[in-house]
């Protein structure tokens, strides 16, 4: 943060007469409520903290740490005595005083935006360091920021820093939310591109690896006749041979060759028998496997769409939700499964899932699908309860998503598990439906 501005916003400050509240909202983000209704946020991040305003901001937990008791103790519902920059530098000083019944207790919160010691320091009346976010040694630091030690000045800087004059100082802080929030965004993007990108890479790469039916078949026929040939001059073979040459029925010579040695001609055999319908099987079931990787492939690139089109953080947190850890349970892979308010989504990836969805949703579950055009199924788990109508438009959108890239106005229809009839695989009969329409443009 630029001086300038930390100056100009600490003007700004000054109209205030109380904290009302004051309490972290995330790892590295202190809100403070001033005169009960002004909301500050101060981003302290490590070389990159920041001052703004915004409509909301969700609090991820409830912090209970040390730091965090004593900076609800000494500073919630506490009168302003003094606001300023220590030493005209990027340190912003809070002098507050608490009524109590004994006492008037007096206490500083001191906002360093100083780089790589970015801190928020709890300081007491004769500043002594009561807490602070980050505790700094020693080894770290010629200034030591550590509880129950006088607290040094930080250096001034030696040179005279450039004036940025701010037209409206609160439109700014507005427009410092919006603008990390848009970096964020774009970090995010990219991070979770990436990760799906390189899934879909694999798929590919084991897609195009795979042999062609015609080949197997050739395979399994040429080992079974190997294996009879083999067989047929039993008495010749000798044991743990690994390759020999047979005189075949036609009467040219063949040069046989096995993986292994085994002790026995007959084992030998078996063992070409085994890889002959191994290959068998491969070629008969090739075509279910190539279905599964392009269903799987296509699913990954809507993924990648659905994360580049993303307009908020809210929603690729909502596409990437926090995995429990519990090895008991199994991971469907034709299923992707969200979470919207606690509401669970699960939306088949392919045939496959948009079946098991159906057999699995009870009878109150909400089953969604576009209108008159093929495709994903997603079911909303409801758990007897009513659905909100932006939990319906959320789980809609999403089937548009994963269904085409297109940008268009679509409609999708939503009803009740009950009122949906398989009629074969996944294609359905329902009515007593409503319909919403959904707009990707």
């Amino acid at each position: 943060m630029k001086l300038s501005h930390l100056k100009q916003i600490t003007a700004y400050l000054n109209h205030f007469t109380k904290i009302s509240a004051i309490y972290r909202v995330s790892d590295t983000i202190v809100k403070i409520v001033f005169d009960k209704e002004d909301e500050i946020y101060f981003e302290m991040r490590r070389a990159n903290a920041n001052i703004f305003k915004c409509l909301s901001y969700p609090r991820s937990k409830v912090y209970n740490a040390p730091f965090d008791v004593i900076l609800s103790k000494r500073f919630n519902r506490s009168n302003i005595l003094h606001l300023d920059l220590v030493n005209h530098d990027k340190i912003l000083r809070i002098k507050t005083s608490v009524a109590s019944t004994y006492k008037q207790e007096m206490s500083y919160l001191q906002i360093e935006f100083t780089g790589k010691y970015t801190n928020v320091i709890i300081l007491d009346e004769e500043e002594v360091v009561l807490e602070a976010l980050r505790h700094v040694d020693l080894f770290s630091s010629f200034r030591e920021v550590r509880v129950g030690q006088k607290l040094l000045n930080v250096p001034q800087a030696p040179f005279e820093a450039k004036e940025y004059p701010l037209a409206d100082v609160e439109a700014f802080l507005y427009a410092q939310h919006d603008k990390e929030q848009e970096q964020k965004l774009e970090m995010l993007k990219g991070q979770k591109s990436a990760y799906l990108t390189k899934k879909l890479q694999k798929i590919e790469k084991i897609y195009q690896m795979l042999e062609e039916e015609e080949t197997l078949v050739q395979e399994a026929q040429k080992l079974q006749h190997h294996g009879n040939l083999l067989l047929s001059n039993i008495q010749t073979i000798q044991a743990y041979a690994k390759s020999f040459i047979l005189k075949d029925y036609d009467g040219s010579f063949v040069e046989i060759e096995l993986s292994k040695e085994y002790a026995t001609p007959a084992m030998m055999a078996n063992s070409l028998f085994a890889r002959s319908k191994k290959a068998k099987q491969k070629a008969k079931h090739l075509h279910l496997e190539k279905q599964s990787l392009r269903s799987k492939m296509e699913h990954l690139k809507l993924f990648i769409h659905a994360v580049h089109e993303a307009k908020d953080i809210a929603k690729i947190e909502f596409l990437f939700p926090k995995k429990v850890q519990n090895k008991k349970v199994k991971v469907n892979e034709s299923i992707e499964i969200f979470f919207i308010e606690g509401y669970k989504i699960g939306l088949g990836k392919n045939e496959k899932g948009n079946i098991e969805l159906l057999e699995n949703a009870k009878a109150k579950d909400v089953w969604i699908h576009m209108k008159d055009v093929p495709s994903a199924h997603v079911i909303i788990t409801t758990d007897k309860q009513n659905v909100p109508p932006h939990i319906i438009e959320a789980a809609a959108r999403l089937c548009v998503d994963f269904t085409t890239i297109a940008k268009d106005k679509y409609l999708v229809d939503y009803t009740p598990r009950r009122e949906v009839t398989i009629q074969s695989g996944a294609n359905v009969l329902y009515n007593k439906y409503k319909t919403i329409e959904v707009d990707t443009r």
